[in-house]
């Protein structure tokens, strides 16, 4: 970890558009301030998926105003811990950085019906992260 007092996470898959948005979402409404999270894609799409932010909006947390975002260099090594969401990613490596890689189903032209078993891993493994890292998920 850094030597800042608040950790960092990056989600990172080739959209953006589905599991990074909502590993985003969960540990910004869960962590609250007491986390720093971004989410990018290495080759974003122009909106986020629209079963996933009806998921979301389902688990009370509204992501309808997000939108994909590029993976930078930058992003990565600004962050603690990158996590890739089992979509082959070629992240850049720096050294010191924790990296993980959640194998998770993609919910790319998927219904919300299948959309909301996605959801609810993302949301026990971000609850996995945060006691890791010592935060006490918000209520």
């Amino acid at each position: 970890m850094s030597t800042s007092a608040t950790p960092s996470v990056l989600f990172v898959c080739v959209h953006n558009a589905g599991r990074s948005q909502m590993a985003a979402a969960f540990l910004t409404h869960l962590g609250a301030d007491r986390v720093q999270v971004r989410s990018a894609g290495s080759a974003p799409a122009a909106t986020v998926n629209p079963a996933v932010v009806e998921a979301m909006q389902e688990a009370g947390i509204d992501i309808s105003a997000e939108t994909p975002k590029v993976l930078t260099t930058e992003a990565v090594q600004s962050s603690d811990v990158v996590i890739t969401m089992g979509c082959g990613d070629a992240c850049p490596y720096f050294p010191g950085k924790r990296y993980l890689d959640w194998q998770l189903e993609d919910p790319a032209g998927q219904g919300v019906a299948a959309v909301r078993p996605i959801r609810d891993e993302i949301e026990r493994r971000v609850r996995g992260l945060l006691a890791e890292l010592g935060i006490e998920p918000a209520a």
